[in-house]
């Protein structure tokens, strides 16, 4: 942590990857430092620094870094006066460090463009950059680069590429331990001993809670410590044990970290109801408050029951509590054992390998998971889907969070930038070269066709607007929720400057998962979809209308695409054929079981994507889903 109160070496702990850093500067390579924010990333680079007597030249990483921010660019006013010579130059940060024999620090690495980021690779293999009109600047012998990023935020950020990463080191820096968060809050703050205490172990808690996605970093303790310290002054109080701290605690305590915290998606509570369970869980409500003992350590609040009045649930009072299995403890607790060993035994009979995966109530093993992930991809997502929706509230939890990891990953490898400039692509009516063969598939009516059914050939531009639709009516369960959330993932992974994205899920009613012209965390798609189960009946038609209106926001796309992943058999209003308009093309992903083979649904399909100017993709297997996501985005 950075602060003007933080004695002379602000660096806390870390003594290991301070050791690394300081090696890696003085054998010449280039580092990355990855960990979640408050960590100390910048502190540790600045101490590092001036310990090796290097300059640090600072950039912010965004997507307004451009190579000619980060590189620099030519004064208009002296190009005008003196025309294009090195001194009408102004270097950027980049040029300022290789000629100053800095340090170039670019903070959040994984935010900057990817055109900006190739700029570096001759950089960092070489050790100079060819700028346009002025030359070749060679770095000096003490130029460095040193990134950082929090790979744990998925809003606005994108992988790093490979010829990056390739080139650098990578650092990666967790959370202090609890002495090291405690030393750090006391020296910013100057807070007493009872409040630091207090809100370090809240602060650590909410990194581990079961229903927070993210907790909060020691930034938040800090302000815990302050907000707290100051209210117990305005409301006259001198001690935690002071009749009316509570409620200032948990004031200060909601302040501070309640807009820190992420609750998981599909969670439904709000940050400040899990924080006062923490709250509860380390400090009930009749108990008195953390002792000054430096050493005590609290309790953990992520295992179930706290927060109630008999005191903490025996596993989280630690091996002497009397209770030496915890999980057969949980088991035993009251109320919980019915729904429980019910919804296990429903995923048992379901799936073969459940065991395995889940040996114990509220458990989840991903060893055995990735085991079976490479044995069995189908049955291992069909099992994580359903575990996202299990009884178990620790089990559930715990597959939600993996499915997001999991879904997005197989989603990732499935997904392909769009490339080229223009390309002949049939498509719905209008101008061009009639498409005989695509017009007399889609063609059901008299003779000749309306505009509307004729297909043309024509020349399209690579801007497109791509709609995902996804079929949530009927038995979609299981592989069917992992195929439908991979779809999601490879979509908006896929999405770029020139192809933008949509997601809809549709039964009866239509719901906009992800509206056109709206970023949304690939994480937060995958874990919307995997809440889906299906029912109600199957208005394709209304889907399709629903996409169109998707599409229409997209005003410079050259063309308008629908992926619809359904089996295409109406159950319930218009004729789908009756709802293409404002669709360029129409593809199919039909789900089948494996080893089907033509079946009503593949008919359907089939009909419904010809007369949409698209084409089918059968779907039996997850294997199936990439390539055919790949062929169609590409």
């Amino acid at each position: 942590m950075s602060n003007g109160l933080v004695p002379s070496d602000p660096v806390v702990g870390l003594q290991r990857e301070r050791e690394v850093l300081t090696v890696a500067l003085r054998t010449n390579r280039h580092v990355v430092l990855e960990g979640p924010p408050g960590t100390g990333k910048s502190t540790l680079l600045r101490a590092v620094a001036g310990d090796t007597g290097h300059d640090v030249v600072f950039v912010e990483g965004n997507a307004e870094l451009t190579p000619a921010r980060l590189v620099g660019s030519y004064d208009p006013a002296a190009v005008m006066a003196e025309g294009y010579v090195p001194g009408s130059f102004v270097d950027g940060p980049l040029l300022t460090a290789m000629r100053g024999s800095g340090l170039l620090y670019l903070e959040e690495l994984n935010r900057i463009p990817e055109e900006t980021l190739n700029v570096l690779i001759t950089v960092l293999t070489e050790g100079e950059i060819a700028v346009p009109r002025l030359g070749t600047v060679r770095a000096t012998a003490g130029f460095r680069l040193i990134a950082a990023m929090n790979p744990f935020d998925a809003i606005g950020t994108a992988r790093v590429g490979q010829a990056i990463a390739d080139r650098m080191c990578r650092v990666v820096l967790g959370y202090q331990d609890e002495a090291g968060e405690r030393a750090i809050v006391a020296a910013v703050t100057g807070g007493r001993a009872r409040p630091v205490e207090l809100a370090v172990a809240l602060v650590r808690a909410t990194r581990e809670h079961r229903d927070l996605r993210t907790g909060s970093s020691v930034r938040g303790a800090i302000d815990l410590v302050l907000l707290l310290d100051g209210l117990l002054q305005l409301r006259g109080l001198e001690h935690l044990e002071d009749p009316g701290a509570r409620q200032a605690t948990r004031d200060a305590l909601h302040a501070a970290l309640s807009g820190r915290v992420r609750v998981t998606e599909g969670v439904e509570r709000t940050p400040e109801s899990v924080l006062d369970e923490i709250l509860d869980g380390i400090c009930p409500a009749d108990a008195d408050p953390p002792a000054d003992d430096a050493s005590a350590t609290a309790p953990d609040p992520s295992g179930d029951g706290p927060g109630k009045a008999g005191g903490l649930p025996p596993e989280a009072a630690g091996p002497d509590a009397g209770t030496p299995d915890p999980a057969a403890a949980r088991r035993e607790r009251p109320g919980r054992r019915g729904p429980r060993q019910t919804a296990r035994r429903e995923l048992q009979l379901r799936h073969a390998s459940f065991d395995e995966v889940s040996p114990e109530v509220g458990e989840l093993d991903e060893e055995a998971f990735a085991a079976l992930m490479g044995a069995d991809p189908d049955a291992a997502t069909a099992l994580l889907a359903d575990l996202a929706l299990a009884t178990d509230r620790e089990l559930r939890s715990a597959a939600r969070r993996l499915a997001a990891r999991v879904f997005v990953q197989v989603g990732r490898v499935g997904a392909a930038r769009a490339r080229g400039t223009r390309r002949l692509a049939p498509a719905r009516g209008g101008d061009g070269d009639l498409d005989l063969e695509r017009t007399l598939d889609r063609w059901s009516g008299p003779w000749p066709p309306a505009p509307e059914d004729t297909v043309a050939r024509r020349w399209v531009g690579s801007r497109r607007a791509v709609c995902l639709v996804v079929d949530r009516s009927g038995s979609m369960n299981g592989l069917g929720v992992a195929i439908a959330a991979v779809a999601a993932a490879g979509v908006v992974l896929t999405a770029g400057e020139r192809l933008e994205t949509s997601v809809l899920a549709f039964a009866d009613r239509v719901e906009v998962l992800q509206q056109h012209g709206r970023h949304r965390a690939p994480e937060d798609l995958v874990l919307a979809l995997v809440g889906l189960r299906g029912h109600g009946r199957t208005d394709v038609a209304a889907a399709l209308r629903a996409a169109s209106a998707q599409l229409r926001s997209a005003a410079h796309a050259d063309e308008r695409i629908v992926v619809l992943l359904s089996d295409c058999l109406s159950t319930a209003g218009d004729p789908a054929g009756s709802a293409l308009a404002g669709i360029d093309r129409l593809d199919v992903l039909c789900p089948l079981p494996a080893g089907s083979a033509e079946t009503e649904a593949l008919t359907a399909s089939r009909a419904l994507a010809a007369r949409g100017g698209g084409s089918l993709a059968p779907v039996r297997s997850l294997t199936d889903l990439g390539p055919a996501l790949t062929r169609l985005l590409h």
